[in-house]
């Protein structure tokens, strides 16, 4: 039967006489693990930061009517052609309106369903926001804004004032910072648009918006879904586009595809409207995640090159205690014991140092106009990180001094000692 306290006393022993050793052993773990701790949660943090730039405000599901040719030509209506090849140059877009049909009826029946978190309705309207006699052109979304914010994370973009703010005022608008820049406006002020059938409203700026992306924020504006309805000239179901999101993106494909046979709609998932950006997240995950592996088996590689040169330096220790009785095998768990109490010391050291940088970075001042609420770097303190580097750690090393154990295992003490 094992005696582990004795096994452990040597090991421990081992240890202290080599004291430099085993420091050098436990600091490469220690600086394998912190640097994979602040790798993983800074670079996480930051794409969790970027997902977030684009995907926060875009729907799981974008319900349209889409502006399409039509699918059977005049030609196809004759009998006499019905066997024949038709070719049909210069096809239009067949003559449809942007308006969805029953959208009411169709929200409550997306809103009936349990994958779904929520469907609201938007107008989306090209105007002209008027500066002295220039027109600059730009786009007006309807919105019941309180859902907005609360679906789609819209008060984090709103850098001035509030979705409160616009919900209570009936003829306000929540500006574009782009167009606000050019024509030198701000919260309080009043703007005129220009509808494309030349109608002019006045409109309260009560809030500024920035979603990060420039060519968005020169044109984007947003106001309540019963304005826009009332400056379209419109009816109260009046309604363009609905977005859908839902509890589990994974949903979003097949869902849309049903969608679009059974409302005869264009329907499009995120992934689908999303999907170089996807690809440049796995890109980025997976390239953290293999520098931050590299750092650990680098940590590993110093463990075993250390063990190593214990059990040369050792050769008199294990013949003695061979002689004197112990197996191979409790000459292979000294060592593997060194190994994990190396591995377990440096992890938990590594962990402090780890949360320690992460700390000190998420402190320091990172303000940038593509995201305007950040104003630190971005960390992902993630507990799974730290879980995973002290079981990366101590796997490390158990594996890193398993094979030096092997080698103290099989050493013959008969033939050390009459080497003396």
């Amino acid at each position: 039967m094992t005696n582990w306290k004795v096994i452990l006393n040597i090991a421990k022993m081992h240890l202290l006489t080599k004291f430099k050793q085993t420091a050098v052993a436990a600091l490469g773990v220690t600086f394998g693990i912190g640097a994979y701790i602040t790798l993983v949660s800074f670079m996480t943090g930051l794409n969790t930061i970027l997902d977030d730039l684009i995907l926060n405000q875009t729907p799981h599901i974008h319900i349209y009517n889409e502006i399409e040719p039509s699918k059977k030509q005049p030609i196809a209506l004759y009998d006499e052609f019905k066997n024949s090849m038709n070719v049909v140059h210069s096809i239009k877009p067949k003559l449809s309106q942007k308006k969805i049909h029953n959208a009411l009826p169709i929200i409550k029946y997306l809103e009936n369903k349990n994958i779904v978190r929520g469907a609201l309705p938007q107008i989306k309207a090209n105007i002209f926001y008027i500066a002295g006699s220039i027109d600059i052109s730009g786009n007006l979304t309807g919105i019941n804004v309180l859902d907005e914010a609360k679906l789609f994370n819209l008060d984090d973009y709103i850098v001035r004032g509030s979705p409160e703010a616009l919900d209570h005022t009936e003829n306000g608008i929540l500006l574009g910072i782009g167009i606000a820049k050019k024509m030198a406006l701000d919260v309080g002020d009043r703007i005129q648009i220009n509808t494309t059938t030349g109608e002019i409203f006045p409109l309260k700026i009560v809030g500024l918006y920035q979603s990060g992306v420039t060519n968005i924020d020169a044109i984007q504006s947003f106001a309540n879904l019963k304005t826009v309805q009332r400056i379209l000239g419109e009816a109260d179901n009046y309604v363009t586009d609905i977005n859908v999101k839902l509890n589990n993106i994974d949903d979003a494909l097949p869902l849309s595809k049903k969608l679009e046979q059974e409302f005869n709609l264009k329907a499009v998932d995120i992934n689908t409207a999303n999907a170089q950006f996807e690809t440049g997240t796995n890109v980025r995950n997976m390239i953290t995640y293999a520098v931050s592996i590299t750092l650990l088996i680098v940590a590993g590689f110093g463990i075993y090159n250390i063990l190593n040169m214990f059990i040369y330096e050792k050769m008199n220790d294990i013949a003695i205690l061979k002689a004197i009785g112990f197996s191979g095998k409790d000459v292979q768990l000294i060592f593997m014991s060194q190994a994990m109490i190396i591995g377990f010391i440096g992890g938990i050291l590594g962990l402090l140092v780890g949360f320690i940088f992460t700390n000190i970075i998420s402190t320091i001042p990172f303000q940038t106009q593509a995201l305007p609420r950040v104003k630190t770097y971005p960390i992902n303190f993630n507990p799974w990180f730290y879980f995973i580097g002290m079981l990366f750690a101590m796997i490390s090393t158990f594996f890193a001094g398993y094979l030096p154990s092997r080698k103290a295992k099989k050493i013959d003490p008969v033939t050390i000692i009459r080497g003396q």
